[in-house]
C-alpha cells in the first residue's frame, strides 16, 4: 500500500503467495465446462466416478460420486508413510486395510531396505485435480480450525458439474484464507496444530504445513492449466 512499508513477516508472505495463486487459478478456470472437466486425456486416467463404477481400490467420497485413489500396490513414495504408521503403533492388519492391500504386502514394505522403483504417477482429469484440492483443504481445515472429528474422506460431495465443483472449492479456499489470517507466530511454530490424520501434519510445525498447502494449490492448478491447453489443442487439431 502506498506510503507504508510492505509486510514481510512469515504469515504475510505465505498469505500473499496464496492470494496470487488463487487469483491466477480463478482467471485460468473461467469457462470450464462439464465435458472438459471430465475429459480423460489417456486411458485409465484417475477421475471422479459413480460409486459403482470406481476402478481404484481406495476411491472415496460420501455420496454417489467418488474420487479415484489407490494403486494395486503401495507406491514407493509412500513407504516412509507406512513405516510411520507402524512406528506409531498401527497394526500390520490395520495398515493393510488402510492401503487396501494384503498383510503380506505390508510386511514386504516394512522389511524392504533397498531402493524402490520409481512410482508411475497416474494421469488425471481436471475433475480429479479439483476434487483432490477441495478434499485436501477441507480436511486440513477441519483438523486445524474445526472440530477435529470428521473423516476428511467424507467432507466433500464430489460432483460431475464443473460449476458446482468450482463454487465449492472457492468457498473452501476462502474459509482457509480467513482462518489462517488469524494465526499468531506462536501458532505458526506449534507442532501438531494440524491433526490431519492422513499425513505428517501432527508431527510438523504449522508453518511447514501452511507452506505445503500453498505448494499443493500452485502445482495442481499448474497441471490443470496444462490440461486446459491440451483440451484446446485436441479440439483444434
Amino acid at each position: 500500500m502506498s506510503g507504508q512499508d510492505p509486510r514481510t513477516d512469515r504469515l504475510s508472505i505465505l498469505i500473499e503467495q496464496f492470494d496470487q495463486a488463487r487469483e491466477t487459478a480463478q482467471v485460468r478456470l473461467k469457462g470450464l465446462g462439464d465435458e472438459e472437466y471430465l475429459w480423460e486425456p489417456a486411458p485409465g486416467s484417475w477421475s471422479i466416478r459413480r460409486r459403482e463404477e470406481a476402478v481404484t481400490p481406495r476411491a472415496y467420497g460420501p455420496g454417489a460420486w467418488v474420487l479415484d485413489k489407490g494403486a494395486p500396490r503401495i507406491p514407493a513414495s509412500e513407504y516412509a508413510e507406512v513405516a510411520r504408521q507402524a512406528a506409531g503403533g498401527m497394526s500390520v492388519a490395520k495398515i493393510a486395510e488402510d492401503w487396501s492391500v494384503s498383510v503380506e504386502r505390508v510386511e514386504e514394505v516394512l522389511a524392504f531396505t533397498g531402493e524402490p522403483e520409481p512410482d508411475v504417477v497416474p494421469i488425471t482429469t481436471i475433475a480429479w485435480r479439483l476434487g483432490h484440492l477441495h478434499s485436501d483443504f477441507a480436511g486440513r481445515w477441519e483438523w486445524t480450525f474445526g472440530e477435529h472429528r470428521q473423516d476428511p474422506h467424507f467432507l466433500v460431495d464430489f460432483t460431475p458439474s464443473a460449476s458446482s465443483a468450482l463454487d465449492g472449492l472457492w468457498e473452501t479456499l476462502d474459509r482457509h484464507r480467513a482462518s489462517i489470517a488469524t494465526l499468531t507466530d506462536e501458532q505458526l511454530d506449534t507442532v501438531g496444530l494440524s491433526q490431519y490424520p492422513y499425513g505428517s501434519d501432527p508431527d510438523d510445525a504449522y508453518i511447514g504445513t501452511l507452506a505445503n498447502a500453498n505448494l499443493e494449490l500452485i502445482h495442481h492448478m499448474a497441471e490443470i492449466a496444462l490440461l486446459r491447453d491440451l483440451w484446446r489443442a485436441r479440439l483444434s487439431g
